[in-house]
This record gives C-alpha cells, sequence and structure tokens, in this order.
C-alpha cells in the first residue's frame, strides 16, 4: 500500500502529473456545470405559487388602483415633471434620462417643490 501511495505522490507532484490534473478538474466541472443545467431545465418543476385567499378584496382593490392610474395620466397632460411609482428619483419632461420610465408607472407633479415633497430626489442626469 505505501508503495502505491508513494508512487501516487511522486506522479502528483511532477510536471506532468499537475498538468493532467489540472485537466481532469477542467473536465469534472464542465460535466457538473452541464449536470446542474440539464436539472434546471427539468420541466416538471412549475416553481411556486402563491394563492391568495380572498381575491374578492384583491380585486376591488386592483379596481382602486386602476382608478387612481387613470386619474394619475390625467394629471400627466399638464405635469411639468414626473418620477417613476418604483423609484426615488424625479425628472422634467423636457429630460431624456426619464423617457425609458413606462407610462403607468408614472407619476406627475406641476412643480419640483411637489416632487421633493412626497419624497422625490431631481435625477443628478437632469440638473
Amino acid at each position: 500500500m505505501e508503495k502505491i501511495k508513494l508512487t501516487i505522490m511522486n506522479f502528483i507532484e511532477s510536471d506532468k502529473g499537475k498538468d493532467i490534473m489540472v485537466v481532469i478538474i477542467i473536465i469534472l466541472v464542465g460535466l457538473g456545470s452541464f449536470g446542474l443545467g440539464r436539472l434546471s431545465k427539468d420541466s416538471s418543476n412549475e416553481g411556486i405559487k402563491i394563492d391568495y385567499g380572498n381575491q374578492e378584496a384583491n380585486a376591488i382593490s386592483s379596481l382602486n388602483q386602476n382608478t387612481n392610474t387613470s386619474q394619475n395620466t390625467q394629471k400627466s397632460i399638464s405635469g411639468n415633471f414626473f418620477a417613476s411609482s418604483k423609484g426615488s428619483k424625479y425628472y422634467s419632461t423636457s429630460c431624456n434620462a426619464g423617457k425609458t420610465i413606462k407610462q403607468e408607472n408614472r407619476v406627475y407633479f406641476d412643480t419640483s417643490e411637489e416632487a421633493e415633497s412626497a419624497g422625490f430626489e431631481l435625477s443628478s442626469s437632469c440638473r
């Protein structure tokens, strides 16, 4: 047993043995990555399903949100500033930095003071 152990240790410590070990490690990592990729593509895993017990209450709050969104859209005609409902910065309507914000996510303000009092900060791109 000692003779086999000594032979293996001498092989691993040689330059040729180190090169072979590197190749073996690369192959094993590649095979492991391929296997994990195949496992993640398994069609039987449908993910997490969230079940809301009170669907009627959610539908009513959804209707209220749609009403608020339509009011914000009406205000957009006269608003000089807007912000994302999901962000913390506001933009002037003439600033190109906010052009990527979806229309349904925009909140409009007539003045910069209104936007700042609502907790938004002027974007550094629009200064």
